[in-house]
């Protein structure tokens, strides 16, 4: 019987034809070249990195937030260096200056909302640089000078309808001298009625008056404004000697389409500085609405003169108008010769002003 021998190879049917298991696969079958090459590898894209813990990578508004700051702070130190022309912008400027100081809180919310490093250091920064600008007005006084003058002055506002009650307020601080600005001939027997009993010296030339508790040895008109009868000259016989007190109403501005228009004001201050350079007495007062800043460039020739007791006595900006809310101080008290140890401001009367009162060493 013959050997069967098993082939080590058997064909392989697959759906109608047989092939060879010992071939290499091909995707097709009729293809003569064979298999089709498997496609490369691609290399996977390397993952960003991960954002700091707390912060999130930096966007455009991160930028805009530090560019806003960085720009304020430039506002800041270079305010002086930008031109009174046209439209008396640099002096506009200086006197909105301290209100560059909400932008602080406001920049450092954002950068905590969005979560910025940068935007927060830079919102730092800002408030850094504001407070160095600002913070004499916060850290003057005069450490164990105890005052023996008390003064007020107020614009009473011509239209003001509680003439009684607007001297209650400032009585309320004790005054040995009031300065009252806008006095008409209408209101002046209120004013006397309640200020009088009190204050038994006075002194009124047109719609500025004084009251003094100590005698008034003279008194007389400041011509520095041709026309009108807003400022006096009265020397009071003081707690320590004779002291010369000025109550001064400049000339109104106006913010509007050509700018701000301080013209007139400002001939009258340098009316008024020609005047105090003529004053003879070593110790001098000035009280009065001065309808402007002294931060204002252009008052810097009356500063060089008489110090704003703001500036002495560490009591902030003291802002005194609109009296609804304050946005400057444009109601001053400002000496020579004499030490400011406080400085306040009084409450809202029946005028469009707040009252600022000083305690003094003179």
């Amino acid at each position: 019987m013959p050997k069967v021998y098993e082939d080590p190879y058997p064909d392989v049917y697959i759906g109608g034809g047989f092939s060879d298991p010992t071939a290499p696969p091909s995707a097709d079958p009729d293809d003569p070249d064979g298999p089709a090459p498997e496609p490369e590898p691609q290399a996977e894209p390397e993952p960003e990195p991960a954002p700091e813990p707390g912060f999130l990578p930096r966007r455009p508004a991160d930028r805009v937030l530090g560019a806003v700051a960085v720009a304020t702070g430039l506002v800041l130190l270079g305010h002086s260096l930008v031109p009174n022309t046209p439209g008396n912008l640099g002096s506009l400027l200086d006197t909105a200056l301290p209100w560059t100081g909400p932008a602080v809180p406001a920049l450092l919310l954002a950068a905590l909302i969005r979560r910025s490093r940068p935007a927060g250091i830079a919102a730092l920064l800002l408030g850094a640089v504001w407070a160095a600008v600002f913070a004499p007005l916060f850290l003057g006084g005069s450490a164990g000078a105890a005052p023996n003058l008390t003064v007020v002055t107020h614009n009473v506002g011509a239209a003001n309808p509680d003439p009684a009650g607007t001297v209650r307020t400032l009585l309320a601080a004790r005054p040995d001298l009031v300065a009252l600005e806008e006095v008409t001939d209408e209101a002046l027997p209120a004013y006397r009625k309640a200020l009088d009993r009190r204050l038994p010296h006075s002194v009124r030339v047109g719609t500025v008056a004084l009251w003094s508790r100590f005698p008034i040895a003279e008194s007389w008109r400041v011509t520095i404004d041709p026309g009108w009868s807003r400022s006096l000259r009265a020397l009071v016989q003081g707690p320590d000697g004779p002291l010369a007190v000025y109550v001064v109403h400049l000339p109104s501005v106006r913010v509007g389409a050509a700018g701000f228009a301080t013209g007139r004001r400002d001939e009258t201050l340098d009316a008024l500085v020609r005047t105090l350079d003529g004053e003879r007495q070593r110790k001098v007062l000035l009280l009065g609405d001065l309808n402007g800043s002294t931060a204002d460039r252009v008052f810097a020739p009356l500063t060089d003169r008489l110090t704003p007791v703001e500036e002495e006595s560490g009591a902030g900006f003291g802002f005194s108008w609109p009296a609804a809310f304050p946005l400057a101080r444009i109601d001053h008290i400002l000496t020579r010769g004499v030490t400011p140890t406080d400085a306040w401001t009084l409450p809202a009367t029946g005028s469009d002003h707040r009252p600022v009162a000083a305690g003094l060493r003179a």
